[in-house]
């Protein structure tokens, strides 16, 4: 099987769809993803996923099945009584903190155990893995009972921080270091597919995170959103 998630284009947040250039984006990933034999597509019900996901089905006259899962990730932590977003924090906020790095402890911080975080996770979660055992894998621990090995290959349109707990998930590590080590630049492709070495037992190796290899293909810039300043004195997003 071959998991295929993309990240939305450039996204237009004040009216939860794509700018222009997110548009232009959606159209290049569009010529990528109408090549492949998907067996099935789902997508995220917030307008940027949708609109990016629009112009591939209506290439290839499918639908989507729309998940609510799939919505950028939800889990809050409480900072000063204001409950924020979890996946989005300074490095000296948690890199110290050993639990952060592990799948099992992370969300048993002092920080990350004061809103919804765990609850979110487990969401998502146990989202993908009905997804994953309706295509034929069922998740235990860490790896995959495989009731209906396949070679079919299904998308998900959705978010970047979603994408990470997915991600986490699937591969048994922490979600804080792919939301914070790792980015996945608006209608990038990242590919995981089954390896079965052992007869009815199945693990997911990760080929491609966060390819943009369409928009280089057609000399569109990769766009800024999701990145943040390289040195702290840029003129650019801190």
């Amino acid at each position: 099987m071959k998991l295929i998630i993309v990240r939305h284009g450039d996204p237009n947040y004040a009216i939860d769809s794509l700018t222009k250039k997110g548009w232009r984006e959606a159209e290049l990933l569009c010529e990528r993803l109408s090549k492949l034999d998907v067996k099935e597509f789902y997508c995220s019900p917030l307008g940027r996923a949708k609109d990016t996901a629009s112009l591939t089905l209506k290439k290839m006259d499918r639908q989507a099945i729309e998940l609510d899962w799939l919505r950028e990730f939800e889990g809050k932590v409480k900072v000063n009584r204001k409950k924020i977003s979890c996946w989005d924090r300074m490095p000296l906020d948690w890199v110290n903190e050993d639990k952060y790095y592990s799948n099992n402890t992370w969300t048993d911080t002092d920080l990350m155990s004061s809103a919804n975080c765990k609850e979110e996770y487990q969401r998502v979660c146990n989202g993908i893995d009905r997804l994953l055992a309706n295509h034929g894998y069922q998740h235990f621990g860490r790896y995959y009972n495989v009731t209906h090995s396949n070679h079919d290959t299904v998308v998900l349109f959705c978010h970047f921080a979603v994408e990470c707990v997915i991600l986490s998930h699937i591969l048994s590590c922490s979600p804080m270091v792919l939301w914070h080590n790792f980015v996945a630049l608006p209608t990038s492709v990242t590919t995981l597919v089954t390896e079965e070495r052992e007869k009815g037992v199945a693990i997911f190796r990760c080929q491609q995170f966060g390819d943009i290899s369409h928009l280089y293909k057609a000399g569109e810039e990769p766009s800024f959103a999701a990145r943040f300043c390289e040195c702290y004195d840029d003129d650019t997003r801190h």
